[in-house]
């Protein structure tokens, strides 16, 4: 669901025949072969709904504090390490692979802001992030400013989620938590110069924006569902804080943040189809904060300040990919004062805006590829960054000084490592600054990434990456990986992903399908994949699956599909709809009971979720929800080898969503594959949070997927 949103775990594909027919065949073992997999005690719980009844075998599961629940995940986790203990090798080279293709040493590359040089770095061994600066030069004494390492030492999981550092450069705030969930953080504040914690604590903080008087900082915090519905102020040694804003419509959540220019404090309310904004001056913390321009149901506009003026990006119905205005600094109530600055174009969604004080850089998407610009802020020619090749992403960085002339862009591709680039507007040139390196080497030329189209049941065209090693023959034995999304206008972008090369250099061919329902073709792309068009998600991957197979990269056979979250959602409706189509099945933190969890509003990240899935206490949208919710249709059929990813505090997908469709299927399934649980007793929804601990997940989740394929080594 929305913030169901996180897990975009990429992975590669398509296995490399070998026709060596003196080779000893791989015997592929079954459940059969296994002790018998743990079987959840049945407890019917009956609803009724609009005059349906379900009967939901399994609902007992969703309260951990009851002894027997635990006790049936562990079990799960035991029957995972049975059948996974063969695996265990294999598992561990895979882990030194990628260990091999990081830079264990490493270091981002600095950003100037406010006098100070910013970057972080990683070292050998440790699992998190040193945060750092230097003030003036990068030949000034280094300032460690968190240490997250030592913040986390001797806890099973620990979420570090940024910071904020005061105006006066002297503190900076910053959020936490040690349970690896996403919603529940604690805000802290620490005084640089001693490194000590001082002033209050806040547990459940969303958002944090400082005062330019370096001692009021505003902050958002949760309610009982998760949803950031509060913004409050509070000095540093204040006893307590004031309210300045309560969110009361359930829909929305609200967040604070500072601007660029340092002038304004902002307070954004967010649906998933409406959002506006207020603001006061961040000199006069006390104020009351100002609307920019009312709520309108189904117009969504943030705004971005220019010293001169504010530029407003807008989007409504019949401007779905968007516009920008801009509008003065006073009387911008009036919409007949503002100016078009950036026209709606059908073709092309703007992603991303930065102001800067003579130009206005953008990140736009056309056909599915990024496209970068800068605007002049007072007219005139247009300054653009052209891309070469045919499948890539390029995303735009920014600068976090407003007087600055350039940006920076990251650029990567499925064979391509990211590279971080600074381009000069002014002359045009550009310079590479730093490049993600393979330590154990890695050549471009030695994979070939192409772009393909599925055609879908109702004939629109679906786009799809793939990179595999170059030499493949398309004679249909390749195993072959393929990912999505699927979601929220989350696009699945290609990127370069080290991990996944373990499984193209053992002959996989890796895919990326690029479905409605992501806003990879544009806001349409879109709303054609959301609420009474949900379906076009999942019947979008099957093309994509079946096109595989048409041409001949891959057979049934040798298909595995992965995809987490809301792409978890993805994985169990394709699952139920085309069994037959995959061999394997990695649903990562599913959300995957969608009618129960959309019917409880007590639960997190539900009501806010309406305008994405649909309201199922409506019955229009709660017998389409009820047709393709995975937990609900699952039927007696044969279904694919399938490995299932949770995590016990996961505050986006809650843990019995994947323990309740283990249990269910299991029960009802017809044949004699595998399906695992494998449940983080320690972490949230993007599993273990230590880097070190994140490669072994992904091991496991390679390993499960050649097992399956029969590649033992």
């Amino acid at each position: 669901m929305k913030s169901r949103n996180y897990i975009i775990l990429f992975v590669a594909t398509t296995l490399m025949a070998s026709c060596n027919t003196s080779k000893k065949e791989t015997v592929m073992l079954k459940q059969s072969d296994f002790p018998a997999p743990p079987v959840a005690e049945v407890i019917p719980d009956t609803f009724t709904n609009f005059g349906q009844t379900r009967i939901d075998n399994y609902y007992w599961l969703k309260d951990k504090n009851n002894p027997k629940v635990i006790d049936y995940l562990k079990a799960e986790n035991a029957y995972t390490d049975t059948v996974m203990a063969s695996t265990k090798a294999l598992q561990q080279t895979i882990y030194d692979e990628i260990i091999g293709r990081m830079k264990e040493d490493d270091e981002s590359y600095p950003s100037f802001s406010d006098g100070y040089y910013y970057y972080s770095r990683t070292e050998k061994g440790k699992q998190y992030r040193t945060y750092c600066r230097r003030k003036g030069t990068m030949d000034a004494p280094e300032e460690i400013i968190f240490d997250v390492n030592k913040m986390a030492e001797g806890k099973p999981a620990y979420i570090f989620h940024g910071y904020s550092v005061s105006p006066d450069n002297s503190k900076a705030a910053y959020l936490c938590n040690e349970t690896g969930s996403f919603a529940e953080f604690t805000l802290k504040v620490k005084d640089l110069a001693s490194g000590r914690d001082i002033g209050f604590t806040v547990n459940g903080a969303t958002s944090m924006a400082w005062a330019n008087d370096n001692k009021t900082l505003f902050y958002g915090i949760i309610d009982n569902t998760l949803r950031s519905y509060r913004i409050l102020r509070q000095m540093l040694d204040a006893p307590k804080a004031d309210l300045v804003y309560e969110e009361t419509d359930t829909r929305f959540s609200t967040y604070v943040s500072g601007s660029k220019t340092k002038q304004y404090i902002f307070i954004e309310s967010t649906s998933s189809t409406t959002a506006d904004e207020r603001y006061i001056s961040a000199d006069k913390p006390l104020d009351a904060f100002h609307v920019f321009l009312p709520r309108i149901q189904d117009v969504e506009y943030s705004v971005y300040p220019h010293k001169e003026k504010f530029f407003v990006r807008y989007k409504d119905k019949e401007n779905l990919n968007g516009k920008i205005y801009e509008a003065p600094l006073t009387g911008h109530e009036d919409r007949s004062t503002w100016k078009e600055f950036l026209a709606h174009d059908k073709d092309v969604r703007i992603e991303g805006i930065d102001v800067l004080k003579d130009y206005v850089t953008l990140e736009l998407r056309k056909n599915g590829l990024s496209e970068i610009i800068a605007k002049p802020v007072s007219g005139g020619e247009d300054k653009a960054i052209t891309f070469p090749e045919p499948v890539y992403s390029a995303g735009l960085s920014g600068n976090p000084e407003y007087d600055a002339t350039t940006f920076r862009y990251t650029y990567t591709s499925l064979n391509r490592p990211t590279t971080l680039y600074e381009y000069n507007i002014a002359n045009g040139e550009t310079a590479k600054l730093k490049e993600q390196e393979i330590p154990s080497g890695f050549n471009p030329g030695d994979y070939v990434v192409e772009r393909l189209w599925a055609t879908a049941p109702d004939g629109v065209k679906v786009p799809m990456a793939i990179v595999y090693k170059k030499g493949l023959k398309k004679d249909g034995t390749h195993p072959t990986l393929i990912y999505s999304y699927g979601s929220y206008g989350i696009s699945s972008d290609v990127y370069f992903s080290a991990s996944m090369f373990s499984l193209i250099d053992r002959g996989f061919v890796y895919a990326l399908a690029q479905i409605r329902g992501g806003s990879d073709l544009g806001e349409q792309w879109y709303e054609d994949g959301k609420l009474l068009h949900k379906k076009n998600t999942f019947t979008d991957f099957i093309a994509c699956s079946e096109l595989l197979i048409n041409e001949k990269y891959t057979s049934a056979n040798r298909l595995a599909a992965m995809g987490g979250s809301a792409g978890g959602l993805l994985m169990g409706a394709v699952t139920n709809m085309r069994p037959d189509l995959y061999q394997t099945i990695v649903a990562q933190v599913p959300f995957i009971d969608v009618i129960n969890t959309m019917l409880d509003d007590t639960l997190p990240l539900t009501t806010g979720e309406y305008e994405e899935w649909g309201n199922p206490n409506e019955e229009e949208y709660y017998n389409y929800m009820l047709s393709y919710s995975p937990y609900d249709n699952i039927t007696a059929q044969n279904y694919p080898n399938i490995l299932v990813t949770g995590g016990i505090n996961d505050s986006q997908v809650l843990f019995h969503e994947p323990a309740k469709y283990v249990a269910k299927l299991r029960s009802l399934k017809t044949d004699d594959n595998i399906v695992l649980l494998h449940m983080n007793m320690d972490s949230g929804h993007g599993g273990a949070t230590g880097r070190y601990d994140g490669i072994k997940d992904t091991a496991f989740e390679f390993a499960f997927i050649l097992n399956r394929v029969g590649i033992e080594k």
